[in-house]
């Protein structure tokens, strides 16, 4: 049994303690700005802090306002159980929360530490989750911090508002607003949380100038939009991306007025006409009628302070946060219906579609993805799929922020296709992402297809070696070898800017010389040479049109 150890820090003008006992159940306790936090150590070694909350609820007045300060506490703050999701509905197959309830009141986040004490200046990773901007949760299992933390980092999940209660724009809120904006609140929440680690993580044993953020899908969204922003400059040293940038078309901001004009007319539509009547709402009252009128997504905008200009050009102009970048996506991210919709994989329905997709581009298009067999038009048709659903907008962020960064670029494709389900999962089929459906009851409708390679959302749970806490899949030695390879990297990179170690295959960094290079994620990971340059450019200038 380890003894208690007390540690006393000047940070932010307060008294800052840790008290650790690893080995065994008995409480931790750490003193940050607010207050005293009680959290719980495990027997792995690593201290765990759940629902501390960053911001101040933004519930009541507060609805669709900047996120507020939290107010200090007196005595002992609990922090063993995950504070309450954002409002959501179940919209994702693969998603499984250990938050036992849904609030306005979300504004939480969660730290795994193995330090003993406050000194150790460990690096920090904060993990923002994926889902659309409008649903997901930082208790997710596949998001937990530990596997991570026993590599020797500070490991945080965030929650951020979503869907309407996020990102929503109104004329009138852009008026009451100090920066004449409006929207983006759920951007400025995980803002929000980067400052709090920057006044509080010295406290978990956490060093602030070695914050790395990543996330996953609209988690990458969000790390390129904090990388663009002004408003984070300065709160982290590097960023993770996997799978997902805030470039057209994927979930691109629009600009002010446009998102304005869609709050007006949604406000309109269901008899609110003013902003204390649509702050009266109750949280779920207005979930549903969000969604029953067309406004269940998140729409972000360039409102003029979270994002001064579209993001892309930030970064065309060289003027994003200038830190190493870690960045990629999956082999499979969606299926060939995503060209095809319900028509069969035949070379003549992929041309039909095609053509209706490009019109007199189509035969340009058919060079680049083409389908003269069944097999090559479900290899060609998820490729297309995948490239303008998520793969384009990561390879543009990545090709960016080479060409303007001054910091090193480092890019990956994951090509770990799925294994079998566990036998408790006898009847069920594969969804989408790490979905699954499962008689009725299943949230994913699409049809189950299932292309060679990994799906959208399929790597997290190796990259942050959480393979154990899903069981849907019979995890086989070669999943585990993949997600060692990959949890190292991740690890190396939040340590030192570089994902390279002793005992890993060599990752260059994303240009030497005039190639291209990337690491493919896979049971023989190993680096390679980009040879669909020509796709992405194709659709670089259809999409920058």
């Amino acid at each position: 049994m380890k003894k208690t150890i007390a540690i006393v820090l000047a940070l932010c003008c307060t008294t800052i303690s840790l008290r650790t006992n690893a080995q065994t159940a008995k409480p931790v306790r750490v003193t940050t700005a607010n207050g005293i936090l009680e959290g719980s150590a495990e027997g792995s070694g690593i201290s765990v802090y759940k629902g501390i909350p960053f911001a101040a609820p933004p519930v009541g007045d507060l609805r669709w306002k900047e996120p507020q300060p939290v107010q200090n506490w007196t005595g002992i703050r609990k922090a063993d159980q995950f504070g309450n999701k954002g409002m959501q509905k179940p919209v994702f197959g693969d998603m499984g929360f250990r938050a036992e309830s849904s609030s306005e009141d979300c504004l939480y986040l969660n730290v795994w530490t193995p330090a003993k004490t406050g000194k150790e200046r460990l690096p920090v990773l904060v993990y923002f989750y994926g889902g659309g901007l409008i649903a997901g949760d930082g208790s997710e299992p596949r998001y937990d911090g530990e596997s991570m933390a026993k590599k020797g980092i500070v490991a945080l999940t965030v929650n951020y508002r979503l869907g309407i209660f996020g990102f929503f724009s109104h004329p009138e809120l852009s008026k009451e607003s100090a920066h004449q904006s409006s929207g983006n609140y759920g951007y400025m929440d995980q803002n929000a949380a980067l400052k709090w680690v920057q006044q509080n993580i010295a406290a978990f044993g956490g060093d602030p100038s070695r914050v790395t953020i990543a996330g996953e899908s609209a988690g990458s969204i969000s790390v390129f939009a904090q990388m663009a922003s002004p408003l984070s400059k300065g709160l982290f040293a590097g960023a993770i991306g996997e799978s997902g940038a805030a470039i057209y078309p994927t979930l691109a901001p629009v600009m002010k007025a446009e998102g304005e004009s869609k709050g007006e007319a949604f406000a309109a539509k269901i008899g609110a006409n003013s902003l204390d009547a649509l702050r009266k709402i109750p949280a779920t009252e207005l979930l549903d009628v969000a969604y029953k009128n067309n406004m269940g997504g998140a729409t972000t905008t360039v409102d003029g302070y979270f994002f001064p200009e579209l993001p892309v050009k930030t970064f065309e102009a060289g003027k994003q946060a200038q830190v190493p970048l870690l960045a990629g996506w999956n082999s499979a991210e969606i299926s060939y219906q995503g060209v095809l919709k319900n028509a069969a994989p035949t070379p003549e329905n992929y041309t039909k579609a095609i053509q209706d997709l490009y019109k007199e581009k189509s035969s340009e298009v058919m060079q680049l993805y083409p389908g003269k067999t069944d097999e090559e038009v479900v290899e060609s048709a998820t490729a297309l799929s995948s490239d303008r659903f998520i793969v384009y907008s990561t390879w543009k962020w990545a090709d960016l922020h080479r060409k303007t960064g001054n910091k090193p670029v480092y890019r990956y494709l994951f090509s770990k296709s799925k294994p079998a389900m566990t036998e408790s999962m006898k009847g069920a089929v594969p969804g989408l992402a790490g979905g699954f459906t499962k008689g009725k009851e299943g949230a994913d409708t699409q049809k189950p297809i299932i292309p060679k390679g990994a799906p959208h959302a399929f790597e997290i749970e190796y990259a942050l070696g959480n393979l154990h806490r899903n069981k849907v899949y019979a995890w086989t030695a070669d999943d585990q070898k993949v997600s060692d390879t990959m949890l190292g990297y991740f690890a190396n990179f939040v340590k030192t800017g570089n994902p390279n170690a002793k005992g890993l295959p060599n990752w260059p960094e994303i240009n030497t010389g005039n190639q291209t290079n990337y690491i493919n994620l896979d049971i023989n990971t190993k680096a390679e040479t980009e040879s669909n340059t020509a796709r992405y450019k194709f659709l670089d200038k259809e999409f920058s049109k």
